[in-house]
């Protein structure tokens, strides 16, 4: 018998990175995962089809508020109900903070409409679903560029910063189903690989001394599902880079 047995998690943004490991740890643990992504459609099935329990592929651009819709009417419809949501999908593009002009609408726009409006789609979407769990929780990647006066441009820390917010605000109005958020540093990813003079500064100057792994990030992930009496916190995930700058 798996700890999560039972329970049913969408998982955005989860064909790579932090979404597949957290959908990995999910799956380990006995729930059915809903793995999804905007256009990775055959990676996200791959992923689906790995997983050890009964979990599906749905393709949705979580920016696209119907699209949303339809990635958790399809949840519901194959397995009856929703019990966590990890609104994982994001959107970001590197713009030097001082390059004010090289912040374009068309970038702002974007990064809002992705990280900011679609995870709220989202949310509002699931919450019924949440709400009718006995085990109903929501847990958001965020950043700690939500937090501190960095990031990969204005545009998205001003989105993270929202998010930790919106999971603060959430929390105190949607009990008892609980709301948290993942705040992770720099993370070894895909998007990342290319970001070799980044890994190397966080890790000259950040306690443990390297960028996160998409696995540092599941396992708190998992704390959160997992620990019933926590709701509305940040859980800072960034070998203490925000302890020393």
């Amino acid at each position: 018998m798996g700890e999560l047995d039972g329970r049913v998690a969408v998982v955005t943004g989860s064909s790579s990175g932090i979404g597949e490991a957290t959908a990995r740890r999910l799956a380990a643990l006995g729930a059915n995962v809903v793995v999804n992504s905007a256009t990775s459609v055959e990676a996200g099935e791959e992923v689906a089809a790995s997983l050890p329990t009964e979990s599906v592929y749905v393709q949705a651009d979580i920016s696209d508020e119907a699209q949303g819709q339809r990635l958790i009417d399809a949840t519901v419809a194959r397995f009856g109900h929703l019990d966590v949501l990890v609104n994982n999908a994001g959107w970001t593009t590197v713009v030097p903070h001082h390059d004010l002009d090289g912040l374009t609408d068309e970038i702002l726009r974007r990064t809002f409409e992705v990280n900011v409006f679609g995870t709220w789609w989202l949310t509002r979407a699931a919450m019924p679903h949440l709400r009718a769990s006995d085990h109903g929780n929501v847990v958001t990647i965020t950043s700690i560029a939500g937090i501190r006066p960095t990031g990969s441009s204005v545009a998205y820390a001003m989105s993270k910063a929202a998010l930790n917010h919106l999971t603060v605000l959430l929390a105190k109005s949607c009990g008892p189903v609980r709301v948290n958020a993942v705040a992770p540093g720099l993370v070894d990813t895909p998007w990342t690989t290319d970001w070799t003079t980044l890994h190397e500064a966080v890790a000259a100057i950040n306690p443990v001394k390297r960028s996160a792994t998409p696995d540092d990030c599941a396992e708190a992930v998992l704390a959160l599902v997992r620990n019933r009496y926590i709701t509305g916190q940040v859980l800072v995930v960034d070998g203490g880079t925000t302890v020393v700058t």
